[in-house]
């Protein structure tokens, strides 16, 4: 039962190979189940904000170093709280990556899931190693401690220090209460910074001797609200004053605020970006003040591998007692309006970030809510996190074990980023808000 934390592994469905894969990979992630709770509840109860993640780097790279031929290097890539654990099989072949996500949110703790996503990426990527030290294939297993990912962007950091140097596959996952997916697609976004310089006058005296910064910034918020009207489903635009001026009777010398921008794809995003920023300028151009504007770089959009998807689908149908809601047919696309920096690590290799339903808390709460931390932290989206971790290794191990795989997933990866550049390939008529 999913109550409990121990299954009985059965039979599975699918070719020879797959079938003797597959059920070894579900009897080894069971016996898993009593070393990697007690981890799970660790950082469930033990939350930690970016970049300040030293209690789950400590327990995760101690167990990791427990483990039989793994290479574990703490305070991996300049980064205090990132670590890799490295599996080499010694024959060369496919390089695979499980990504361990670590940090909490802020008052939250782990309303969004990462002790489950750290779960199932250990035992998806254990479980990988241990058939290829079973069945003799070739290749490396990499699990990665990836600190930040709210907000952090621990992803982005390693992958321009070079932790992804060589690695052929990138894959991860997330829990939801409302899908199973591994075709999720993530929302691009940046933010603009913008301040306005003008001139200070006596509103009452001189006026015509000031310029106005905050009428600058107000012309340049309208002309965004009226932009709205004529932008895509998928296109999210927010804004904040955050510096209005110092008093009323004064022509306002300074103004300042913020726009949060998301689309569906990082072309999509520049095209919005591009549409904002003449909006600011407008503001400047019809007031005579200066303008700045600073572009924090934020996360691109997730773009998920098809043919890793179809490997992760086979494997995920094949367990046994598969819990709804069902993987959505075909290339159908799940559309999470959220971001992650996993979707910069898309950009720079094939990439699969498979979203997972554990059972709801009380009030269904979503992602980011009370409700939401407290059901990541029950024994049944444990289960679930294992059930994932099987599905993930099936993939890892397709990819290893079958000639020529990784090469159709490399050249989707290239038809995927080519798409993508030109705005082609993935339209948003059918985002919603899961």
């Amino acid at each position: 039962m999913e109550d409990g934390f121990i299954l009985v592994p059965r039979d599975v469905q699918g070719s020879e190979n797959s079938h003797e894969y597959l059920s070894d990979i579900d009897g080894f992630v069971e016996s898993l189940g009593a070393s990697l709770w007690p981890l799970n509840k660790f950082l469930h109860e033990n939350p930690e904000l970016a970049y300040e993640e030293h209690k789950a780097h400590d327990i995760l790279t101690n167990f990791m170093r427990s483990r039989k031929d793994w290479h574990v290097t703490s305070s991996a890539y300049g980064i205090d709280t990132a670590w890799v654990a490295v599996y080499d099989s010694l024959r060369p072949g496919p390089v695979v990556s499980f990504n361990v996500e670590m940090d909490a949110l802020p008052t939250l703790g782990h309303a969004c899931g990462h002790n489950l996503i750290a779960t199932a990426s250990l035992a998806g990527g254990l479980a990988t190693a241990e058939m290829m030290r079973r069945h003799h294939l070739p290749g490396k297993v990499l699990v990665i401690g990836t600190p930040a990912e709210e907000g952090g962007g621990g992803k982005i950091r390693l992958l321009e220090a070079g932790a992804y140097a060589n690695v052929d596959i990138s894959l991860i996952s997330h829990p939801s209460i409302l899908n199973n997916s591994p075709l999720v697609r993530t929302t691009a976004f940046v933010r603009l910074e913008v301040a306005y310089f003008g001139r200070a006058a006596h509103a009452a005296n001189n006026p015509w001797l000031g310029i106005n910064a905050l009428d600058a910034l107000v012309i340049a918020y309208n002309a965004i609200s009226v932009l709205r009207q004529q932008t895509r489903p998928g296109d999210v635009i927010g804004l904040q004053i955050t510096s209005g001026g110092a008093a009323p009777n004064i022509i306002h010398a300074y103004a300042a605020g913020v726009a949060v921008i998301r689309a569906t794809s990082a072309s999509r995003l520049q095209a919005l970006q591009n549409k904002v920023g003449a909006c600011f300028r407008a503001g400047a151009e019809a007031t005579g003040a200066r303008v700045e504007v600073r572009a924090v770089p934020g996360y691109t959009d997730h773009v998920p591998n098809r043919v890793l998807a179809v490997s992760y689908t086979k494997h995920w149908k094949a367990l046994p007692n598969a819990p709804g809601p069902p993987i959505p047919p075909g290339d159908q696309f799940t559309w999470v309006k959220a971001s992650t920096d996993q979707g910069n690590i898309s950009y720079a290799m094939p990439s699969l970030n498979a979203s997972f339903a554990i059972p709801p808390g009380s009030e269904a709460g979503p992602p980011h809510s009370p409700d939401f931390e407290k059901a990541s932290g029950t024994k049944r989206a444990f289960v679930r996190a294992l059930r994932v971790g099987k599905a993930l290794a099936g993939t890892a191990v397709d990819v290893v074990a079958k000639p020529g795989l990784v090469d159709k997933v490399r050249d989707q990866w290239r038809r995927d980023m080519d798409a993508d550049k030109t705005g082609l390939g993935f339209g948003d008529e059918t985002l919603n808000s899961h």
